[in-house]
């Protein structure tokens, strides 16, 4: 039995194709991953509801409200701004999310408070006006859990 003939160009031939052949390396963590999904959904249901509301009381009783219903699309932007940046995950959108998130606490502190101190000002309910009660308070927990979500990819 003879045996089989290689030339000293098949073991560099084989390596090239083992170099050639994608890995399948992990796919990195990013934003819209794990409880990162839940987040998204969140917020993209904060969103729709936060500008549908405010859409259709602007256009159907601004007199009524005019500071609460305004605040109420200002926090139908954010939201929107929030889902978006944390959808696309990349470095540049998790900084706009953080952004997005800050303001989102900010804002419903101090709209939670105005509304407590100035009632009249607050004839309707926003989405942050008494810090969310009217939505479980799910206006000042959420823009935390987005932060501290974010806060895992700081350094990434």
């Amino acid at each position: 039995m003879s045996e089989p003939v290689t030339s000293s160009a098949e073991p560099e031939a084989e390596a090239q194709l083992q170099a050639e052949e994608p890995t399948q390396a992990p796919a990195p963590e990013s934003t819209k991953s794990g409880p990162g999904r839940l987040l998204v959904a969140v917020y993209g249901l904060f969103a729709l509801s936060a500008v549908a509301r405010a859409a259709t009381q602007i256009a159907t009783e601004f007199s009524r409200a005019p500071v609460a219903y305004v605040l109420s699309a200002i926090a139908g932007v954010v939201y929107i701004v929030a889902t978006a940046t944390l959808v696309n995950g990349s470095r540049t959108a998790r900084r706009i999310a953080l952004v997005s998130c800050s303001v989102e606490l900010v804002g419903v502190i101090a709209v939670g408070t105005w509304s407590v101190l100035d009632r009249a000002s607050f004839p309707d309910a926003t989405v942050w006006s008494t810090y969310g009660v009217g939505y479980g308070f799910v206006p000042l927990v959420l823009p935390v859990f987005g932060l501290l979500w974010l806060r895992r990819f700081r350094r990434r």
